[in-house]
């Protein structure tokens, strides 16, 4: 083996077994007609009770992070898929900027310095989708640190330890990280797989030994947030870029926009955790899929498939009212619905959802469930540990 090949193996093997993740995948897909297209699961170790969101421009914000809440006022409409109703964490706006909220068990939001406003972290897509069209203009504001995230803890009493992925119509990407309370961006149309732990620049090198190895020759297989990255990643940059004739005639309408949709909705199920599969005691992170969303970026369609729902269907945001003044709108999903086909129509008049609402000591909480699981991985580490053999 080559001593690049063998180094990035080393690297590989010590990451992989620094930790565990609950796995969530989102990748990036671009193709000709500037057609731009971003699938994720959403990973979970129980139903979150997720409904879908048409929300319009012109709608008031509190962060829901108490008397220093950040205020805003949206700019622009979306629709989005609630985390038990109380978190947007996924969502496509008007203007074809994706968001998605993935699970990072090393997330540190740092402590509030007094001045800057609050915002709790299940609102921070939403927060996105409401305020930019491109990733550029996120990235901008972004990095000014306009506001200090704060972490609640879910209805099941996990810690909302996220971290944040945007893509824009013309493919452009970023993956925003706090790690030890700095913010961390990775932007460029490189970027085009995430995951979950370990951190992404951790990420990227574990995937760079991957290709190394070649992925016709073997691939990782396991539901770890490396083999996931590494396989959606082999996937993703091998999918067709203009129309294959091999399928192209059983394609709705026979466009490539659809045949590109049914790719990157393939490449997110290959890299899906079954649904009911339990959890281990070495890898008590990992958990079942259960939802994952397409986002078509040039034509503004939000595709969803459920784990637990025989049929995959979709919402044209061309076809709902999201001008300043429209009511809100749901699509409920909670409670079993079956949808097939376009669902613009099917979406009711509702009230907004309410963001779980984060306090000071939620970041408290947030940081002893961090030392708690370090300390449970540095126990498995050591387990994992070879004995010294005696020649």
């Amino acid at each position: 083996m080559k001593p690049r090949a063998l180094a990035l193996l080393a690297a590989a093997f010590a990451l992989t077994s620094a930790g565990t993740a609950s796995p969530c995948t989102r990748i990036l897909f671009t193709g000709e007609d500037k057609t731009v297209l971003t699938g994720r699961t959403l990973d979970w170790m129980e139903d979150m009770a997720s409904d879908l969101w048409a929300f319009p421009a012109g709608l008031e914000r509190d962060g829901a992070a108490g008397p220093r809440s950040l205020k805003w006022t949206s700019k622009y409409g979306s629709v989005v898929t609630a985390s038990y109703n109380a978190g947007s964490g996924d969502g496509l706006n008007e203007k074809g900027l994706v968001a998605n909220l993935l699970y990072l068990a090393e997330a540190d939001y740092g402590s509030a310095d007094g001045q800057k406003p609050l915002l709790s972290n299940v609102a921070w897509a939403q927060y996105a989708l409401d305020n930019f069209a491109t990733v550029s203009e996120a990235v901008e504001a972004f990095r000014k640190e306009p506001f200090t995230l704060l972490a609640p803890t879910f209805p099941n009493g996990s810690a909302s330890t996220l971290h944040l992925s945007l893509s824009d119509a013309s493919g452009d990407s970023a993956i925003f990280e706090y790690v030890g309370g700095k913010l961390l961006i990775h932007h460029g149309k490189q970027y085009t797989v995430m995951t979950n732990s370990p951190t992404y620049d951790k990420q990227l090198a574990i995937n760079e030994y991957w290709e190394d190895v070649g992925g016709y020759a073997f691939l990782p297989g396991t539901s770890r947030a490396s083999d996931r990255f590494a396989r959606a990643s082999f996937f993703l940059n091998r999918l067709p870029k203009k129309i294959d004739p091999n399928y192209i005639k059983s394609v709705p309408d026979q466009s490539f926009e659809n045949q590109a949709a049914a790719s990157v909705l393939s490449t997110v199920r290959s890299v899906s955790v079954p649904l009911g599969l339990a959890a281990s005691k070495d890898e008590p992170n990992i958990a079942s899929t259960i939802w994952r969303t397409v986002s078509d970026q040039k034509d503004r369609v939000y595709f969803f498939d459920s784990a637990t729902r025989p049929n995959t269907f979709w919402v044209s945001l061309d076809k709902l009212d999201l001008k300043r003044g429209a009511p809100v709108k749901k699509l409920a999903l909670a409670n079993g619905e079956v949808y097939a086909g376009e669902t613009a129509g099917e979406f009711k008049d509702t009230a907004p959802f309410k963001f779980l609402e984060a306090t000071a000591t939620a970041r408290a909480d947030a940081g002893e469930m961090r030392s708690d699981t370090a300390k449970r991985r540095d126990e498995r580490r050591d387990e994992r540990r070879p004995v010294e053999r005696v020649r």
